[in-house]
């Protein structure tokens, strides 16, 4: 039912997007999913055209445009991420996707069993501020996201997740 109101808005936001800065509105990176098989996750551009295609830890603060600080503070970014729910690459709560030249998170997650599952949009990890640049306790919040899955579980991750509580994969 929301979903014509989520496409409005990503049009809005890659406007907004390429007014600021030249570059494509929309930025497409190669995600690991379930059964470590890689897919194509779509999101809104919030950094600097060509900064490099790396963990948004990896590339620091100073890369992310001001409509991109706006756009992850509301998490409208990650509104194109839809269209991988609805291919079935994701789901609206899961393990945050990672990227798979990243290794020792790719590891950690094997060795919990986390590619069992499949990745979403939003997960325990992110509202409890874990990032990328901790592979082993982000790969620990995913298997403890996997062992405690509920309705209501995946409705309090999306609840926190909408409101602000933590950053997730925030740039540092």
């Amino acid at each position: 039912l929301l979903l014509p109101i989520c496409i409005q808005l990503a049009i809005l936001a890659g406007i907004m997007v390429r007014l600021e800065s030249e570059g494509p509105a929309l930025f497409v990176q190669d995600r690991l999913g379930r059964n470590r098989k890689v897919f194509r996750c779509y999101k809104i551009r919030t950094m600097r055209a060509g900064t490099i295609n790396a963990a948004s830890h990896v590339v620091g603060d100073a890369q992310i445009t001001r409509v991109g600080r706006i756009l992850r503070a509301t998490k409208l970014d990650e509104l194109p991420q839809l269209w991988n729910v609805l291919r079935g690459d994701m789901s609206f709560v899961g393990p945050r996707p990672g990227l798979p030249h990243h290794e020792e998170l790719t590891r950690a997650r094997d060795a919990l069993g986390v590619f069992d599952a499949t990745p979403g949009i939003t997960g325990l990890a992110q509202i409890h501020n874990i990032d990328m640049s901790d592979p082993e306790k982000l790969a620990r919040k995913d298997r403890e996201y996997i062992d405690n899955q509920s309705l209501l579980l995946d409705l309090e991750i999306m609840l926190k997740t909408v409101t602000g509580s933590g950053q997730g994969d925030a740039a540092k």
